[in-house]
């Protein structure tokens, strides 16, 4: 059996169907199909119990995908042995980004990065936290930049940098007149919120959970997708909002005059670079690495903070 015959299986066991296998693999079906047939012939038992839809493993089938998985990840190894005794940088590298963090880290970081390591052909994908650990997991990407700490036994975490959370307060409201603000001010009943599924939303409900403010039910009025329109609604009286701090950077002054800093120690969140344990191009994950705390360790200047991690992984 071969590595390529090894990819078949795992794309078959992924996506539970041999057409679509084979269009990940960039293969015609009856070729993916060939391959996994001739393994299952030289084992002399069946991978996958066709007779399902969609097609499930068999028992010794899903032994055999577990074993792949490792094979697959221990023979990507190679390459990076010889790229790290060579000193070389470069190949293809699949990076996921939270959408709470990439619109403000990406361009920071990105020019830098590229014009460093120009034979890296970084692609980036904009995924929740979920999806990164499900895409790292099973193979679809290299490494991703998330919230922090996940916890997941698979995955190593190294923090890149602390982010206090901002409070945006309109004109009208009653803590406009005060220079800073603290944890006990926020009135989650008029918070306006992320959509579920964002973990900086997670980190909110956290903040305002660990220090009594809400109950352990919520009611929350108004969720959206975007921070651009939890400011618009804040601005036109429905209530307050809490911005990353790399966020508020690029705020207009007339919006910014409505920013209140905590007092310390300010609340925030860890975000860290994620990738599995296998370490698989960890070379280019340290390159990402000490690019990123470079150019961000500049733009906090926020030294004492309180790291408030996410409670749910959406």
């Amino acid at each position: 059996m071969t590595i390529t015959q090894l990819k078949y299986v795992l794309a078959v066991a992924e996506h539970k169907n041999f057409t679509l296998a084979a269009e990940k693999c960039f293969v015609t079906q009856p070729t993916l199909s060939m391959q996994i047939q001739k393994i299952e012939e030289e084992l002399g038992i069946l991978i996958f119990d066709r007779s399902k839809k969609p097609i499930e493993l068999t028992e010794i089938g899903q032994k055999i995908v577990t074993q792949s998985k490792s094979v697959v990840n221990e023979a990507g190894r190679i390459q990076d042995i010889v790229d790290q005794q060579r000193g070389f940088i470069g190949g293809e590298f699949r990076l996921g980004i939270i959408p709470t963090v990439m619109p403000t880290l990406l361009p920071m970081f990105l020019k830098n990065f590229i014009n460093k390591y120009p034979k890296v052909d970084l692609i980036i994908e904009e995924l929740t936290t979920t999806e990164l650990i499900f895409k790292l997991k099973n193979g679809h990407l290299d490494a991703a930049i998330a919230a922090t700490p996940l916890e997941d036994e698979k995955i190593k975490e190294v923090v890149l940098y602390y982010e206090p959370f901002v409070a945006y307060i309109p004109e009208n409201h009653e803590n406009f007149d005060k220079k800073e603000i603290e944890i006990s001010d926020l009135n989650m009943d008029e918070i306006l919120l992320l959509q579920d599924g964002h973990c900086f939303r997670d980190g909110i409900v956290n903040l305002c959970k660990n220090k009594k403010i809400i109950a352990d039910k919520f009611n929350f009025h108004i969720e959206s997708g975007s921070f651009e329109t939890l400011i618009k609604l804040a601005d036109e009286g429905l209530g307050t909002t809490l911005l990353p701090y790399l966020h508020t950077l690029d705020l207009k002054e007339k919006d910014k005059i409505k920013l209140r800093h905590f007092k310390d120690p300010k609340p925030a969140r860890a975000v860290g670079l994620i990738y599995p344990k296998n370490e698989l191009k960890i070379h280019i994950i340290e390159a990402l690495q000490s690019v990123i705390s470079g150019v961000v360790r500049g733009a906090i200047a926020f030294q004492d903070v309180q790291i408030i991690s996410p409670i749910a992984k959406k």
